[in-house]
């Protein structure tokens, strides 16, 4: 058994990482992983995670799952079915760190909008102060891309039906790990087999835990689910014409309509407050005036990413965004 570390030195926040793929043989084995939150934003908490362990072919090995106490409200219980009396008694996530980052190890982390539960895994281990044990992640509605299967939109359900995999109850971490594992041995299989390189991303410890800002003000309406819980802001108007198209290379210019979409390890209400202050407007959705999309996953099936292949718009990820907005160009009207 490997004894987890203190993290011995600050950890750098979340950055985009390059794709990067392993040889055609592909890495050692796999963790399949899925997690039950409070929510989608920064102070989220983790309430159950699942995870199958699979081999270099993408056999089973094992798996696992467990409750967490989150400390706090669960969240959307209509969702994910688990209440404050069921998670009283779970153990908190220090303490099944150890056995979760065992699972981890030495594994490629697999999961379905794989950024979202790398950033909520490593969050908690942050708090823990210790690092999740895990170099790359592969995201299969990535992978799913890239194999060019004719699915109609991005959910696990939607691959799933696909391969012919059985979905016994969704959003429990634990069966939704057991779907995406018996879906994801078919498209190792087909990448394996076409020549196509697995997707892999670096992964980078997120230690951005925002517990020092403001507690959510409110809780979302039953059958909804938003990434941050906050009422919607009325945002100024931009002051500025729109200039057109972000070019690649180029700088950001005032009046710029950008369109934000996914999970950001920088809060996003504090994305779109610096993007307004340096003078740009924040777009609620993509359409032929949007200049840029900022997005950590390009290949993922949101209306907004979706939408930006289908119209050529410009795409960047999040830490390219942020140096941008560093040094954005006055408007050539003002």
């Amino acid at each position: 058994m490997h004894a987890l570390q203190p993290t011995a030195r600050p950890i750098p926040t979340q950055r985009t990482g390059a794709s990067s793929a392993l040889p055609l043989e592909g890495p050692a084995g796999y963790a399949v992983v899925d997690v039950e939150t409070t929510g989608l934003g920064r102070t989220d908490r983790v309430i159950s995670a699942g995870v199958y362990r699979l081999d270099a072919e993408g056999e089973v090995v094992d798996h696992w799952y467990t409750l967490v106490n989150p400390e706090r409200d669960p969240g959307p219980v209509w969702i994910h079915g688990l209440t404050s009396a069921m998670l009283a008694d779970a153990p908190t996530f220090p303490q099944i760190a150890e056995e979760l980052a065992e699972r981890l190890r030495d594994r490629v982390m697999v999961a379905h909008n794989a950024l979202f539960d790398w950033n909520m895994i490593s969050r908690e281990f942050s708090r823990a102060g210790l690092r999740a044990p895990v170099e790359h992640r592969l995201c299969t509605m990535v992978l799913s891309r890239d194999l060019g299967l004719p699915l109609a939109n991005g959910k696990l359900a939607t691959l799933a039906e696909y391969f012919g995999v059985q979905q016994r109850h969704a959003h429990n971490a634990l069966d939704d790990a057991r779907v995406l594992a018996e879906a994801f041995r078919p498209s190792l299989q087909l990448a394996r087999s076409g020549g196509v390189p697995l997707p892999l991303t670096t992964c980078v410890a997120v230690t951005d835990l925002g517990e020092d800002g403001p507690a959510p003000a409110t809780t979302p309406a039953r059958g909804s689910w938003s990434s941050s819980y906050r009422p919607a802001r009325k945002r100024p108007a931009c002051p500025y014409p729109n200039p057109g198209r972000w070019q690649e290379d180029g700088p950001l210019i005032q009046g710029m309509r950008v369109a934000i979409t996914g999970d950001t390890a920088t809060d996003r209400e504090v994305l779109e407050d610096r993007a307004i202050a340096a003078g740009l407007h924040i777009a609620t959705s993509v359409s032929r005036l949007t200049s840029l999309l900022v997005t950590n996953e390009p290949g993922s099936w949101s209306g907004k990413a979706r939408k930006a292949r289908e119209l050529g718009t410009p795409v960047i990820g999040e830490d390219a965004f942020l140096q941008l907005l560093s040094d954005v160009s006055p408007h050539p009207g003002s």
